[in-house]
C-alpha cells in the first residue's frame, strides 16, 4: 500500500486481491461520498444550522440531535442509488430500509451508525459513522432477518471519525487502513497504511460515572489499573474517555489500549444485555480491532461468533489490546 493513494484505488486494489467484480468498491464509493458530506456538515455546525435537538427518538428511546437524523438521510440518499444495496439497516430506524423501486437491487447489505457520539456534536466533540457490509444471500426483497449475520459474515466495515481532521479507517478482510481527507482536493488519501493494535498497552476507556453498578470481573481490573505502579501490575495506566465510541476506538487502534463498555447491574435490573449494538457497533468495530490484531470479546463469548437475534440488539463490549482483553475474560470466566 503506498501512501497517498486515494480511497477508491485502495478499495479497487483490494477487492481484485480477493477476486472481486467492483461492485463493493462502487459502493464504497459512495460511502465515501456520504462521509465527505456529513464531514462538511460537522464542521459547519451551527453555520450550517445542524446542531441542537430535534424533539424525538429513536427505536431506542434516545433523543435524537438533529444531524442524528440529517446523518441518517445522507447515508441513504448517497447509497441507495448505486445498484450494490438489497437494503440498509441503521441504528435511528425501528425495521430495515427497503431500497426504492426506482433503483437497481444488488447483492450487499448494509448496517450503519449514522452518528456515533452525537451527545458531543453542541461542545465540539469527537463524533463518527461506522457501517458494515455483508452479503445479501436471499431470492427478492430483503427482511429484517437477513441482517441477522455474525460479525465473521462482514466483507467490510470501518468508521469515519469527525475531529480535527476527518479520517476513514477500514478493512476488507486483508488489514486495517486509515485515510485523512485532503480538503485540497476533496477526497481521503491513505495516512496509516498496516494499522495494528499494540498487545500490550496503559490506557483504558470507560464511563467510570457507572462504577458502582459494574460486576465484580470489571471492578477487579480496573482496580488494579488505578493502583498503578503499585498495584499487582507494576505500571502507571492513564484512563481516556471520549463520549464517541469512535473517538475511542480510533485511540486505541493508533496506540493501543482497550475500551469497556461492559453489562452492568443497572442494565441487568433494566432486563438489557448491553449498551451498545452488536449490528451497528460492536460487529464492525470489533472486525476492525481483529484485523489490527487486537481481541472483541463480551467477557465471556468472541463479539464476532455471536448469532443476532434482532436488528438492535445490544452486548457488552470489551475490545483493544489482545494481553489487557485476554486478562478481561480471564476474570469474567473465573468468576462467572
Amino acid at each position: 500500500m503506498q501512501k497517498g493513494m486515494t480511497f477508491a484505488r485502495f478499495c479497487a486494489e483490494q477487492e481484485a486481491l480477493a477476486g472481486g467484480n467492483g461492485d463493493l468498491t462502487t459502493l464504497l464509493d459512495a460511502v465515501n461520498a456520504a462521509c465527505r458530506r456529513l464531514s462538511d456538515l460537522v464542521r459547519r455546525g451551527e453555520m450550517a444550522g445542524v446542531l441542537g435537538a430535534a424533539g424525538q427518538e429513536n427505536v431506542q428511546g434516545e433523543e435524537q440531535k438533529k444531524l442524528d437524523i440529517i446523518a441518517n438521510d445522507v447515508f441513504i440518499e448517497s447509497t441507495e442509488w448505486t445498484g450494490q444495496l438489497a437494503a440498509l439497516a441503521s441504528e435511528e430506524m425501528d425495521n430495515h430500509y427497503p431500497i426504492s423501486g426506482q433503483f437497481k437491487r444488488g447483492k450487499f447489505l448494509m448496517t450503519f451508525d449514522p452518528l456515533d457520539g452525537s451527545s458531543n456534536i453542541d461542545v465540539n466533540g469527537a463524533t463518527g459513522t461506522i457501517f458494515s457490509i455483508t452479503r445479501f444471500e436471499g431470492e427478492g426483497t430483503a427482511s429484517d432477518d437477513d441482517f441477522l449475520q455474525s460479525g465473521r459474515q462482514q466483507v467490510c466495515a470501518g468508521y469515519c471519525l469527525y475531529s480535527s481532521a476527518s479520517m476513514m479507517v477500514i478493512t476488507l478482510g486483508n488489514g486495517v487502513a486509515g485515510f485523512t481527507l485532503d480538503n485540497s482536493i476533496g477526497d481521503f488519501v491513505l495516512t496509516h497504511p498496516s494499522m495494528s493494535v499494540p498487545a500490550a498497552a496503559n490506557e483504558f476507556a470507560i464511563n467510570a460515572a457507572y462504577s458502582e453498578h459494574w460486576q465484580a470481573p470489571v471492578k477487579q481490573y480496573i482496580n488494579e489499573c488505578v493502583l498503578g505502579s503499585d498495584g499487582v501490575r507494576g505500571k502507571a495506566f492513564n484512563m481516556r474517555w471520549a463520549g464517541s465510541m469512535v473517538g475511542d476506538v480510533h485511540r486505541i487502534l493508533c496506540r493501543g489500549g482497550v475500551f469497556l463498555y461492559p453489562l452492568d447491574e443497572r442494565m441487568i435490573a433494566k432486563g438489557t444485555a448491553g449498551k451498545l449494538r452488536l449490528l451497528y457497533e460492536a460487529n464492525p468495530m470489533g472486525m476492525l480491532m481483529e484485523q489490527a490484531g487486537g481481541l472483541a470479546h463480551t467477557g465471556l463469548q468472541n463479539i464476532l461468533d455471536i448469532q443476532p437475534d434482532g436488528l438492535h440488539q445490544r452486548v457488552p463490549v470489551i475490545m483493544g489490546s489482545s494481553e489487557e482483553v485476554e486478562r478481561l475474560i480471564e476474570y469474567h470466566q473465573s468468576q462467572s
